[in-house]
């Protein structure tokens, strides 16, 4: 209970308790009067704000309740039982349009796509870009159908299986965040991600290289001459993919991201 103040003293507005954010932060939000204001601002009534206060703080992502997250300038389009794209994967966005800025009319490919956050950057951000997204979720597709324009094609099949075998030799920049934590680490997970969303959206093998080591070797079928695939990871495994790659086909760079945690590893053909 709050303590009372003297006689005539009126309480500040920031100490009043506020049931919502003391029920958010007790489950273990970190920013529960952000939480709170945007739980309050989307429920219709009174019984949504309390089946959506129920469910968070049961650890349901608060995008999933919402029904979108934002990612950069962009408000996208989640639900429940997709993977929520991370703001760490804003550096491969970043570098997907700087990539492809640089060609004419870039055929550009977000792989594993999800819910499409770098396809639909690309897309707003490089006008006469020519962008396909895939992924085997078809769950996650119908949101990246709602967050791509019309104009992009999209496909459902894992990494390069889907894509039309016109586009062979054609793309310019493949962009990817493939699932790359290790089988052992998954535990680890926050319950957010553990709990409620698809196991195969996080994880990819015992190392986490499975999806990424299949990626760089379809890449050389897929990629036009002067292509680039740029594939997010974790900085402790990219010196093994630029090990296992030292004498292959691909020239091994990197872009690290702030946090210490995130890479992109650009590949580009030997020439």
């Amino acid at each position: 209970m709050t303590p009372p103040l003297p006689d005539g003293h009126a309480r500040p507005a920031g100490l009043v308790e506020d049931p919502l954010v003391d029920a958010l932060r007790r489950a273990g939000c970190v920013f529960a009067e952000d939480e709170a204001g945007l739980i309050r601002r989307h429920a219709r009534d009174s019984a949504e704000l309390d089946e959506m206060v129920r469910r968070r703080v049961a650890g349901e992502p608060l995008e999933h309740l919402l029904g979108w997250v934002q990612f950069g300038d962009h408000r996208l389009s989640v639900g429940p039982g997709v993977f929520v794209p991370r703001q760490r994967s804003l550096l491969l966005a970043e570098e997907a349009v700087r990539t492809a800025d640089e060609r004419t009319g870039p055929v550009v490919v977000e792989a594993f796509c999800g819910v499409a956050p770098i396809a639909s950057v690309v897309a707003s951000s490089v006008a006469d870009a020519r962008v396909h997204a895939s992924d085997i979720d078809a769950a996650a597709l119908v949101h990246a159908r709602r967050n791509l324009p019309g104009g992009a094609w999209i496909h459902q099949g894992s990494g390069f299986d889907a894509m039309p075998a016109s586009l062979q030799g054609r793309i310019d920049v493949v962009a990817a965040v493939p699932p790359y934590v290790p089988e052992h680490a998954f535990g680890l997970l926050a319950p957010e991600a553990r709990d409620h969303e698809p196991r195969r959206a996080l994880t990819g093998g015992v190392d986490g290289l499975d999806h990424v080591d299949a990626l760089i070797v379809d890449a050389q079928i897929w990629l036009s001459d002067d292509g680039v695939l740029l594939i997010e990871m974790n900085v402790a495994q990219f010196d093994e993919v630029a090990r296992r790659r030292r004498s292959g086909e691909f020239v091994v760079d990197a872009t690290s991201g702030d946090d210490g945690q995130t890479v992109v590893a650009v590949l580009t053909r030997r020439h």
